[in-house]
């Protein structure tokens, strides 16, 4: 499985448009899901929505809508890396603060230890197959990977390096203002990579010979 780097003409060019929408916004809606039932196992989320969460304690948005800016934002810092945004890209800026905020409007919290456990690797396994129908449609990396790529591509620093010095610092940050640190923020860095490895091979469009 070939993961592309397609220009945003040639996104939508590619072919199979109809099967790699379709598979674009359920790998959105699951990727969502897998964010809400993270939050409501309660026992710590990912580092980006660590800072999410915090900047929610003191903003009277919904988390949805903080999602949005912060993405909106991060779009921003991809002007001086000149990189362009795809369909993909705005798709994920946009609805997944809408789908989160869906899904948070009718599930609970999760209560028991056992039950939040399981929530959370529910949710770990439900956001690496997201990922993996996300990717797999072939329409441009998040705004967040986007940043990360983009300054590996700027500054020489590897990937690893980059993510790294990325999540930690809006870990800090977000914990700083009060984002829910705990064990799940450690299980997702440890598993996600896993979880949508698992995924990524099936869950990839296949795209015409020459793409």
């Amino acid at each position: 499985m070939t993961i592309t780097n397609l220009s945003p003409r040639q996104q939508l060019s590619a072919g199979r448009l109809p099967l790699r929408l379709t598979t674009l916004f359920l790998g959105l809606t699951l990727y969502a899901f897998a964010m809400a039932i993270m939050i409501r196992a309660q026992l710590g989320v990912d580092p980006w929505d660590v800072l999410h969460l915090g900047i929610a304690n003191h903003l009277p948005l919904s988390l949805g809508t903080i999602i949005i800016l912060v993405g909106i934002l991060v779009l921003l810092a991809w002007i001086p890396l000149r990189q362009w945004p795809g369909l993909g890209t705005i798709a994920n800026t946009l609805y997944l603060g809408i789908a989160l905020d869906a899904f948070l409007s009718f599930l609970p919290e999760i209560h028991g230890l056992g039950w939040q456990i399981l929530t959370l690797a529910a949710a770990i396994l439900v956001n690496g197959l997201g990922g993996a129908l996300y990717i797999g449609s072939h329409f441009g990396a998040g705004p967040r990977d986007g940043l990360m790529t983009g300054l590996h591509r700027r500054t020489g620093v590897s990937i690893r390096l980059v993510r790294t010095a990325l999540e930690l610092s809006v870990l800090a940050i977000g914990w700083l203002l009060g984002g829910p640190v705990g064990i799940g923020t450690v299980a997702y860095a440890l598993l996600i990579g896993p979880a949508t490895q698992l995924f990524i091979r099936r869950a990839s469009i296949r795209l015409p010979q020459g793409i």
